[in-house]
């Protein structure tokens, strides 16, 4: 919401109101793999650098080239069962033996600092964020295949799995897929520039909530007073 001076009107007058500032939005991108998640969130970092990963704790050792804080928040087992009892995991998972989760105290800093927090989790993750104390700043967006047939084109084309793999991911691909109706919003991507294109639009649009603009109350009883004022 933009203030006087930048709204078009052409009356110049700055009124001091700040109704440009806002919350941030959790960004949840869920997909089965190969329908073109991981490209779109990258696309949309790119168009709004703004836009930052949230960083998730885990309870496995780092890998070479990994840095604490950037690609993982490296923790011991006990530090997260801990962080999971007080409450301080958005989501959390036990995957091949290790935790994995995503700390809440700095999604809750940048969704103040109205600094959008984009997460790649599974449908699972997804349901544990929209329940958690951040879920009125949730947007969750859920990425179809426009086939079974061109998901496993893509898999296979990007020569990156064996066969194995490729038949593992293509069995979890349906369990990921019958959860698209616990979304906000689900996209097709037949085609990687316009399904792009239509999620900027939710995004732009998503940011426009009323619980998304704390400056909208105090600018609303500005204009009461004014209106008052003006009354004979």
């Amino acid at each position: 919401m933009a203030s006087n001076s930048d709204t078009g009107n052409g009356s110049g007058v700055d009124t001091g109101i700040d109704t440009g500032t806002r919350r941030g939005l959790l960004i949840i991108l869920s997909s089965p793999s190969g329908a073109g998640k991981s490209t779109l969130a990258r696309r949309l970092m790119a168009w709004d650098p703004s836009l930052s990963f949230s960083v998730s704790a885990t309870t496995r050792v780092p890998r070479p080239g990994e840095e604490d804080g950037v690609h993982y928040h490296f923790i011991s087992e006990a530090a997260f069962r801990q962080q999971v009892a007080d409450g301080a995991m958005l989501e959390h998972a036990h995957v091949f033996g290790h935790f994995y989760g995503s700390p809440e105290a700095p999604v809750r800093a940048a969704i103040d600092a109205g600094r959008d927090v984009l997460f790649d989790v599974d449908w699972q993750g997804a349901e544990q964020i929209k329940h958690s104390a951040l879920r009125d700043h949730v947007l969750s967006v859920f990425v179809l295949p426009p086939s079974i047939a061109e998901l496993r084109r893509r898999l296979v084309s990007r020569a990156q799995d064996a066969a194995d793999v490729i038949a593992g991911r293509m069995q979890k691909s349906w369990d990921e897929i019958s959860h698209w109706h616990g979304y906000d919003y689900v996209l097709v991507n037949d085609d990687l520039d316009t399904t792009f294109a239509r999620l900027k639009t939710i995004v732009a649009a998503e940011r426009l909530r009323q619980a998304q603009q704390p400056g909208l109350v105090p600018f609303i009883r500005q204009l009461q007073a004014e209106f008052e004022e003006e009354r004979p």
